[in-house]
């Protein structure tokens, strides 16, 4: 990340900000007038994002993957802006559809909960100060309609499992979150034309509509719920 002035405005971080649903929630959130951190993996790649974005959006090193590169981010943001005011925790990896339960591949299954669930616990932990410090702090975890109990059956038993999980996670975070003022809610893009989702689906700006109304909820919004275009879904 550049070294550049600090901000007076209000600040979020997307991780896995580089494409798809990520760059199009900075996108929105540049929009608003928010100083928009992407975490990447690759910070190359993550500055040649940002630089077609424009506006005041920069990429952050950030592997959700990898134990400590929560901490060592969260330290640079805390150095630079003293708070965070929105984190979307969005990187996520393996949704696969065709797999089946019963005949699990263990490696797929694992690296899925390391990025869907540990990262995106990681990296809460790491900047719930910074979220604190803000006073009207957003974390905004991206989940899937597939993590619903309500409605899951058969395939994607990697991707829906993670998900399940970061759903009970949200549940956990706002809970302890609630008295700092932050407010936590798991979001539901939809079936969004993206590298994961595949054509056919709605566009990306539609699903990223979602992940930024949670963002920018007021005080008295909802916290520890599970929604769609801002409505509910059944856990």
């Amino acid at each position: 990340m550049t070294n550049k002035t600090i901000q007076s405005g209000k600040v979020a971080l997307v991780t896995g900000g580089n494409r798809g649903i990520g760059l199009e929630t900075a996108r929105q959130l540049a929009e608003r007038g928010f100083t928009v951190l992407i975490g990447v993996r690759d910070l190359a790649k993550g500055e040649a994002a940002a630089k077609k974005l424009g506006g005041n959006v920069e990429a952050i090193e950030l592997d959700v993957a990898a134990p400590e590169a929560a901490a060592r981010a969260a330290a640079e943001v805390g150095r630079r802006f003293g708070r965070l005011d929105i984190l979307v925790n969005n990187a996520a990896i393996h949704y696969d559809p065709s797999a089946r339960a019963l005949k699990p591949d263990w490696t797929v299954i694992r690296e899925a909960f390391e990025t869907n669930v540990f990262g995106a616990w990681r990296v809460a932990v790491a900047f719930a100060p910074l979220l604190g410090a803000s006073g009207h702090g957003r974390l905004v975890n991206v989940s899937s309609q597939g993590g619903s109990l309500a409605s899951m059956g058969a395939g994607a038993p990697a991707y829906s499992t993670s998900k399940a999980t970061l759903n009970a996670l949200t549940c956990i975070l706002a809970a302890e979150l609630r008295g700092l003022g932050v407010l936590v809610n798991a979001i539901c893009p939809g079936w969004v034309a993206t590298d994961m989702g595949g054509p056919g689906g709605r566009p990306v700006a539609q699903g990223a509509a979602g992940i930024v109304w949670a963002a920018t909820l007021p005080d008295d919004g909802p916290t520890g719920g599970f929604f769609r275009d801002g409505k509910k879904l059944p856990w």
